[in-house]
């Protein structure tokens, strides 16, 4: 009985925000109340809830000072020298256009926000594709495919839930996953370069001054133009070189790091209380958003552990699985995370499907950590998903359909997922 009313939480709750029937924030809430309220847990509500929103604390921090220390150093002007040494070196060859857009989009990704990637490599790129002639459409489908293997990023979303519905640290699923998050890195800029070939064969190598695209590109808004910090470029490179280094070798726990990082980069670059003030009532919005889901997660996590539905569920599923199939749990994960988060939301699959998978695995002594990692694997096909809207921005940015960019890029999805699941494979992050 606990199982049944397991699932069905787990369904009304993935049938309600696929549906739109209520936000993922308020079905994290409301959905596991009501459940629990109907097993007769109602006099433990509140301790789980309290428990499952302690748990999560440190990841919801994290990606609040990570958003905002980001957002300090493209506002800052961090990556402008990046776009203008693109657009000198690519002049007029598609093959060099799109390897640059690739690495652009994949830098722009360390925010780990995919609005901002597409916001500024499409502002930044689209004028030099439409002088020379090159498709929109590959512009879009070669920044998609960066932000898919960069969204691994553990303030980028899904690595953050993963964290948070398994109750484990960056250590864990990230960090061992990075040599996994390269493969697919390099497939991104392999594909590139396939992509720049077909357009050089289509159009040939136009002669343009470089210096004009670039201005062309680069905004003109005073506003903007006045946020920027040329003269502490080097400090700032410096600043972020060195907090993902602390982040890869963990000096201090991930929150404190991004904490201390953000103190200097916003001292720095804005002295002024009252410029501090305006650039993070800036990112407040975008911060808010996603710091209020994970401790919304923490509800819906508390409650379905401390009921022990979780346990429940896991028992039934391991039933049903063939034993022969039970130690290449990890591979299924992996396998099948792709079409999982491609038809569901990251919220459903991550807190609703992942702690599922993750019981079941322990029942043949897979560690959770293994399966968090696996689920990562699919997150480049996600971005091609019709329920992210940020993908909606980055066809109209272009003017392209969103169904021509899923026909012309769910194959080098599949190709990103495909390559990093290889690679997990063959250095043992996940085993076979």
């Amino acid at each position: 009985m606990l199982a049944l009313l397991g699932f069905l939480l787990i369904l009304t709750f993935m049938f309600l925000i696929m549906t739109k029937r209520l936000s993922a924030m308020i079905a994290l809430m409301v959905i596991p109340v009501i459940f629990a309220l109907i097993g007769g847990f109602g006099k433990d509500i509140g301790p789980m809830a309290l428990q499952g929103i302690k748990d999560v604390a440190p990841t919801g921090i994290m990606i609040l000072f990570a958003i905002l220390f980001f957002g300090i150093m493209i506002d800052a002007g961090v990556f402008d020298p990046i776009i203008s040494r693109i657009l000198k070196i690519a002049k007029g060859d598609p093959v060099k256009i799109a390897i640059g857009t690739a690495v652009l989009a994949l830098l722009i990704s360390l925010d780990g926000d995919g609005t901002t990637t597409y916001m500024i490599t499409i502002s930044a790129m689209l004028p030099l594709y439409k002088r020379i002639g090159m498709r929109p459409l590959v512009l879009a489908g070669i920044a998609v495919s960066a932000s898919g293997v960069m969204n691994l990023l553990p303030w980028g979303g899904p690595t953050a839930r993963a964290m948070t519905a398994l109750k484990l640290e960056m250590s864990d699923i990230f960090t061992p996953v990075i040599p996994s998050m390269i493969g697919g890195v390099i497939f991104v800029l392999f594909m590139s370069y396939v992509l720049g070939k077909k357009e050089r064969k289509r159009i040939g190598v136009a002669e343009i001054d470089y210096s004009t695209m670039a201005m062309q590109a680069a905004t003109v808004d005073p506003e903007v133009l006045a946020l920027k910090r040329p003269k502490l470029i080097v400090i700032n490179y410096a600043l972020t070189i060195l907090l993902l280094v602390a982040l890869i070798k963990e000096l201090l726990p991930t929150t404190v790091l991004f904490m201390v990082g953000f103190a200097i980069a916003i001292t720095l670059n804005y002295p002024k209380l009252k410029d501090q003030k305006e650039r993070v009532a800036h990112y407040a919005d975008n911060a808010l958003s996603v710091v209020t889901m994970v401790f919304a997660a923490g509800i819906f996590t508390g409650i379905l552990t401390g009921t022990k539905m979780v346990d429940a569920m896991a028992n039934s599923m391991i039933t049903h699985i063939p034993d022969g199939l039970g130690s290449h749990f990890a591979i299924i994960t992996a396998i099948i995370s792709a079409p999982f988060t491609f038809f569901m939301s990251n919220d459903a699959f991550y807190y609703g499907v992942l702690p599922l998978l993750a019981k079941a695995a322990a029942g043949y002594d897979i560690d959770p950590a293994m399966i968090g990692r696996a689920s990562l694997m699919g997150l480049p096909v996600h971005l091609l998903s019709p329920l992210v809207p940020s993908t909606y921005l980055l066809v109209g940015m272009v003017g392209e359909d969103f169904g021509d960019l899923q026909r012309g890029f769910l194959k080098w999805a599949c190709g990103s997922t495909l390559v990093m699941i290889l690679v997990a494979i063959g250095l043992s992050i996940i085993p076979f």
